[in-house]
């Protein structure tokens, strides 16, 4: 991230860095950025995306478990495909998941 935003901790300004370095078409979870980076967790990941994740590319961060976050489903869906995302088909017909076998991506240091 090329500037901090008043109020950004230092923390925060390095999850965004870190979802930066996501490559289009793969994805980390809450805890992969957290354990990637060595401090916090899931649920300060998640805030820091609450507050600052905006302007990054904050549909590549998702659960463990690969559902789409709620109340953004549509939007990050849209994304997905664009980008090549792999997904897992729901054999119920609902909203499918990311495959986090296929999707998953840690960038290199």
């Amino acid at each position: 991230m090329t500037g901090r935003l008043d109020g950004m901790t230092e923390y925060a300004s390095r999850v965004l860095d870190v979802i930066d370095s996501i490559a289009p078409g793969r994805v980390m979870s809450y805890g992969d950025v957290a354990e990637f980076l060595g401090a916090g967790g899931p649920r300060q990941v998640g805030r820091v995306l609450a507050l600052w994740g905006g302007g990054v590319a904050w549909w590549r961060v998702v659960h463990a478990d690969g559902s789409l976050l709620r109340g953004h489903e549509q939007s990050a869906l849209a994304r997905y495909r664009a980008e090549g995302t792999p997904l897992r088909v729901s054999a119920d017909g609902g909203q499918p998941r990311i495959d986090m076998r296929l999707a998953r991506g840690i960038p290199t240091r």
